[in-house]
Formats: C-alpha cells, structure tokens, sequence
C-alpha cells in the first residue's frame, strides 16, 4: 500500500535525523494514511478510502459525496 492520501495527496517528506554528534542520516516523514470505510449515499454503498488524518477532517468538513465525486472526476476507481 504506498503511503499516500487519495484525498490530500499528501505522500512522505525526507529529511535528516541529526545526532548529538551533530551527524546527519537519513530519514522519512511517514503520512498517517489509514484504510477507512465510508457509505456514499450518491453510490448507494460503501467506499473504501486510504486517508490521511487530514483527509478524514476534510471528508467530515465537506462531505463524502462531494469529495467521492471529485476523485470520480479525477479518475479514481472504486
């Protein structure tokens, strides 16, 4: 499952752990993406989304149907 958001689009960032030493390695910034099961009302039946944290509080702000229909829009298959 790659770690992207289908809602946000938000995917990891890169950067450095840094040491006491002051040494530099790198590193990943995981997305909290999460499997989560939603009922579209517009589809008459559930759809399941890989979302991000945020994209759970975009989904309850905005709706499930306006966001379903958009990534229809998109191109996105159910």
């Amino acid at each position: 499952m790659s770690q992207t958001c289908q809602v946000t689009g938000a995917r990891p960032g890169f950067g450095n752990n840094v040491s006491h030493s002051h040494r530099r390695t790198r590193r990943r910034f995981d997305v909290n993406v999460q499997r989560k099961r939603y009922w579209a009302p517009s589809l008459g039946r559930f759809v399941t989304l890989r979302v991000s944290a945020r994209g759970i509080k975009t989904i309850n702000r905005r709706g499930i149907d306006v966001v379903v229909a958009e990534l229809r829009r998109s191109g996105v298959k159910f």
